[in-house]
């Protein structure tokens, strides 16, 4: 992941509605959710999720697939291990401790 990616994926994140959004969207799976249900789960008005997923979709994080009048969207997870690779890249490169080992564990894990 490039520096610019990684900063717009954190921008995107750095909102609550969209933060609990994609967490929703990562506990759902391949699956994902429907608009409405992500409104739904998180108590969000239609038209104000629909501005936060559309900047996720834009920051790489999640995409959208049509469903007739509906949209289903789904984390895209390969972005969000990209995004935590390029946050533990060299973590610890200048120690000789092992405080990164569970994080590289649960980047492969995902």
């Amino acid at each position: 992941m490039e520096t610019n990616q990684a900063i717009a994926a954190l921008t995107a994140l750095g909102h609550a509605t969209r933060l609990l959004a994609f967490r929703l969207l990562v506990e759902a799976g391949p699956d994902g959710r429907m608009a409405g249900e992500i409104a739904e789960a998180l108590a969000v008005p239609g038209a104000t999720l629909s501005f936060h997923l559309k900047e996720l979709v834009h920051a790489g994080l999640i995409s959208g697939e049509n469903r007739g009048r509906n949209i289903c969207y789904r984390a895209r997870f390969d972005a969000m291990n990209g995004l935590v690779a390029y946050l533990t890249h060299n973590c610890c490169a200048d120690s000789s401790d092992e405080a990164c080992a569970p994080a590289r564990a649960a980047t492969r894990a995902c």
